[in-house]
C-alpha cells in the first residue's frame, strides 16, 4: 500500500465561519511528513471543522499547505491523490455494496471515460482484507452495523493511497478490538510507508498511545500543542474538559490517561 510521501502539512491562521458564527479562529499547526497529529478538545471545539477545512472543501480565511502548495488551489483530482479524508458521519448510499463503496476511493486514478482497472480492484480488495471487511464485500451498506460502516469509510480513504490521511473520530462506533485493529493498521502504514496522519479523537488515552503530537482546541482556538506528554496533562484536561483524570507514564514512556472519580464530599 505504498503511496508518495510529503514533507510537511501547515495550517496558517485558519478561521472559519458557519452560519455567521465563528467556529475556528486563527488556528495554526504544522505536521512533518510521516508524523501522527491528534486533534483533541471538548465537544463543539471546532475539531471536525478543522479537518474539513484542511481538505480544501470548506472555505475560510488563512492557508492550508502541503509541501508549500495551497490545498484550495489544487485541481480536485490532484488534491484527492494527495489528501484522503474519512468523515465521522458520511452519507452512505444504502444500496451500494461494501466493495463498491470502498472502490470509490480509486476515483482520482480512473480516467473520466474509463472504468476501474484490475489494479484498482486489487488495491480495494487488499484494504478490505486488512480491515476485516472482505467477508462483507458484497453486503449492501444499508445492512451494516455502525462499527462496520465506520470501517468501510476508512477503507475508502485508504484505497485512495494518498500520502496524507485525515480521520475524523475513526474509532467512535468501534468495539475495543476493532479500535485497536484500525489504529494499529494506520500506525503500521505510517511507519512502513511514511503516511502522514491527522485525526480528531475523543479518547485521550488512545491519543496518548498512538499520536506523536497533540493539538488541543477549545472554543475554536488552539490552546496547546506539542508532544503528547506536554499537552495531555492533568491540569490542561481539567481546565478544558472539566474532567478528573490521572496521567501516568506507561512502560513505553507514553502518557496513560485514566478517568478518576471526584473525591467524595465530606458529610455535613
Amino acid at each position: 500500500m505504498n503511496a508518495p510521501k510529503v514533507d510537511s502539512i501547515e495550517v496558517r491562521d485558519l478561521s472559519v465561519e458557519l452560519d455567521r458564527r465563528t467556529v475556528l479562529s486563527g488556528v495554526s499547526l504544522s505536521v512533518r511528513g510521516g508524523e501522527w497529529l491528534a486533534v483533541v478538545g471538548p465537544n463543539g471545539a471546532g475539531k471536525s471543522t478543522l479537518l474539513r477545512a484542511m481538505t480544501g472543501l470548506l472555505g475560510g480565511h488563512g492557508e492550508v499547505l502541503v509541501d508549500g502548495v495551497r490545498v484550495r488551489e489544487m485541481p480536485p483530482r490532484r488534491r484527492a491523490r494527495l489528501v484522503a479524508y474519512a468523515p465521522q458521519t458520511p452519507l452512505l448510499p444504502s444500496t451500494l455494496t461494501v466493495f463498491e463503496y470502498a472502490l470509490l476511493g480509486r476515483t482520482p486514478y480512473i480516467s473520466y471515460f474509463g472504468g476501474e482497472s484490475h489494479d484498482d480492484r486489487e488495491i480495494t480488495g487488499q484494504v478490505l482484507e486488512r480491515l476485516d471487511l472482505a467477508p462483507l464485500a458484497s453486503r449492501p451498506l444499508g445492512r451494516l452495523s455502525g462499527g462496520e460502516r465506520q470501517r468501510v469509510v476508512l477503507a475508502r480513504a485508504l484505497a485512495q493511497r494518498a500520502p496524507v490521511l485525515l480521520l475524523d473520530e475513526p474509532t467512535t462506533a468501534l468495539d475495543l478490538g476493532h479500535q485497536q485493529q484500525v489504529l494499529e493498521l494506520v500506525d503500521r502504514l505510517r511507519l512502513e510507508g511514511g503516511l502522514t496522519v491527522v485525526t480528531t479523537i475523543h479518547d485521550l488515552g488512545l491519543a496518548g498511545q498512538y499520536a506523536d503530537s497533540v493539538l488541543l482546541v477549545a472554543d475554536g482556538r488552539r490552546v496547546a500543542s506539542g508532544p503528547v506528554e506536554e499537552v495531555l496533562t492533568e491540569s490542561l484536561v481539567a481546565r478544558h474538559f472539566g474532567a478528573h483524570v490521572r496521567v501516568t507514564t506507561g512502560p513505553d514512556g507514553r502518557p496513560v490517561v485514566t478517568l478518576t472519580r471526584p473525591a467524595a464530599s465530606s458529610p455535613g
